[in-house]
């Protein structure tokens, strides 16, 4: 789907996005009576870099200055983490380490944060923006991935074709919404033969209690059979001693 698709789904009464530098959305969207929901995003599938992390950082702050707590919808069809000399020279971990605490600070003063995945998302582009919301979302043309499997190769020194093997049979190996929903980090997939927008506001009803779930939701889903049992372990050790 493409942007204007998405949005005429979500929002089919009304709503008003703004295009700005460096291929990130601004705008606002009308579920309903007293039902705004602040929109940003980064669009048009391009590598997120510094410059355009400090914009969507800037966009999401300006929301929680404002003083309200409407949710925020973050739209996502990025690439991969700019891999240039001068973003990595600069620090670009650093800037997504920023962007990642500007989403929990937004949680944090009250303002529920959704991503909706609609094209590629990869990397370090990926985790600082769909996995730094409290649920992610997906539909048909979003394709995300922490590392693909020839970078996971590189990486590991295994051979790809081995972990090609090991991905059909272990989630956390493959790319893509499947088996990434299994592990819990796509908390959602929307269905667009249905509008989007009755699929938000029923996102928008589920309780969060502040405490990232996806281990749960991993090991729930047979996913992620291990991490929930050793984050849990790590946490009381870290209180008991």
């Amino acid at each position: 789907m493409t942007l204007d698709e998405v949005l005429a789904s979500l929002f089919p009464t009304s709503h008003r996005v703004e295009r700005g530098p460096f291929h990130t959305v601004r705008g606002t969207g009308h579920l309903g009576p007293d039902n705004d929901i602040e929109l940003v995003g980064v669009v048009d599938g391009v590598p997120l870099g510094i410059d355009g992390s400090l914009q969507l950082a800037e966009l999401v702050l300006s929301i929680i200055k404002r003083g309200r707590s409407e949710p925020i919808l973050v739209l996502i069809d990025a690439s991969i983490q700019n891999m240039t000399r001068r973003d990595e020279l600069l620090g670009l971990n650093e800037y997504f380490g920023h962007l990642i605490k500007v989403f929990a600070f937004a949680a944090q003063r009250g303002h529920r944060t959704i991503s909706l995945l609609y094209g590629p998302a990869a990397g370090g582009a990926f985790i600082a923006t769909a996995l730094s919301t409290e649920i992610l979302a997906a539909i048909p043309g979003g394709e995300p991935s922490v590392m693909d499997l020839p970078s996971v190769a590189r990486v590991t020194k295994l051979p790809l074709e081995r972990l090609n093997a090991m991905a059909k049979t272990t989630p956390i190996f493959a790319p893509g919404v499947e088996p990434l929903f299994l592990t819990g980090a796509v908390m959602e997939k929307w269905d667009v033969t249905k509008p989007l927008s009755n699929q938000l506001a029923n996102a928008l009803r589920r309780e969060i209690d502040g405490r990232d779930r996806r281990d749960e939701v991993g090991l729930a889903r047979k996913g992620r059979l291990e991490a929930a049992a050793i984050a849990e372990r790590v946490a009381n050790e870290a209180m008991h001693g």
